[in-house]
């Protein structure tokens, strides 16, 4: 056998290896853990979802112990991951780990602390390899004012971004949410264009941060899980818009309504109607902007409810390891 031809075989072998390893990968059910990852203090474990993450995705982290465990924070570059405790096991906490639509690719390393019931310090660490994120770049013609705005709508639009980045760096210390999160509009399975690196008119502007689930003006909009309403009005960009706060970092948003059915300070139950879809904003049709940040990071709401779709908690008010508000 030629040299040549010795080199196309090994090739075909690692293809068929790479995709052998996809579809176990595929086959796992959602919010399955991989093996355990990192080094931890004997008698306690930490796994993850995935050996590895990318731009824009979600991590599901749990923590094991042989003894029950009284607290569990952890710290993924400066930022605190919050864990909370499932119902099965006073031994067991679960963390979601954002990797932000725009974080720098490299090797970044997760710590855990905490104890035992009976005082016992525990801690784990780990090595998390975020990759660069693969994302379509697609060109649009929008109306020329969300192009090229003018001082007042330049100043409006600052405003209601700093008003959103305020309410992503509250940390609710509870959980508000209790059972499975799920697409907020009956019928739709997936979304699109998370991600995607927009040109407008011509001119190059900030990644898509959400998912863009289509359906028709005046489509319900539910609640992907319980929460409390922290933003319902009409924003430049997004048109009308609703924010859910679930506890614990994460956020979720309903952006481009045609009505809005809740008001701030309102508690939901998963599945609540929010609003309707609409084309309100800066739209080229009707659909529902639906985005999911999780400690300030930008993640990809489809994630959520294939991590958390079988998640279930001691208490709808269930207390964070870590009591934090920012």
């Amino acid at each position: 056998m030629s040299l040549q031809a010795s080199i196309a075989v090994h090739k075909r072998k690692v293809r068929f290896a790479f995709a052998c390893l996809a579809a176990t990968a595929a086959l796992l059910p959602a919010g399955a853990m991989a093996k355990e990852a990192g080094t931890c203090t004997p008698g306690t474990a930490l796994r993850m979802s995935a050996p590895e993450s990318s731009q824009g995705s979600l991590l599901l982290i749990e923590v094991k112990s042989a003894k029950p465990l009284a607290e569990v924070q952890g710290d993924w570059g400066g930022r605190s991951v919050p864990f909370w405790r499932e119902v099965a096991s006073e031994a067991n906490r679960k963390a979601l780990l954002g990797v932000d639509l725009e974080k720098a690719p490299g090797e970044y390393e997760l710590k855990v602390t905490g104890q035992t019931a009976s005082g016992e310090k525990i801690s784990c660490s780990a090595s998390v390899t975020v990759r660069q994120g693969r994302f379509a770049t697609e060109k649009l013609q929008v109306g020329k004012q969300f192009v090229e705005p003018s001082p007042e709508q330049i100043k409006r639009a600052d405003e209601e971004g700093q008003k959103l980045r305020d309410i992503f760096d509250r940390v609710t210390p509870e959980r508000l949410w209790d059972g499975k999160f799920r697409i907020p509009v009956d019928g739709v399975t997936t979304g699109s264009n998370f991600g995607r690196r927009r040109i407008l008119n011509g001119n190059p502007r900030s990644p898509h941060s959400g998912a863009d689930l289509l359906a028709t003006t005046g489509t319900p909009v539910h609640a992907t899980q319980r929460g409390r309403v922290v933003l319902a009005e009409e924003l430049f960009f997004a048109g009308n818009t609703v924010v859910v706060d679930h506890g614990l970092g994460i956020y979720t948003l309903y952006g481009h309504l045609s009505e809005i059915s809740v008001k701030v300070g309102d508690d939901l139950e998963a599945g609540a109607v929010l609003g309707k879809v609409g084309a309100t904003g800066r739209v080229t049709g009707p659909h529902l902007h639906w985005g999911l940040t999780v400690e300030r990071a930008r993640v990809n709401p489809l994630q959520l409810v294939r991590l958390l779709g079988n998640s279930s908690g001691t208490s709808p008010r269930q207390k964070s390891s870590k009591h934090r508000i920012n």
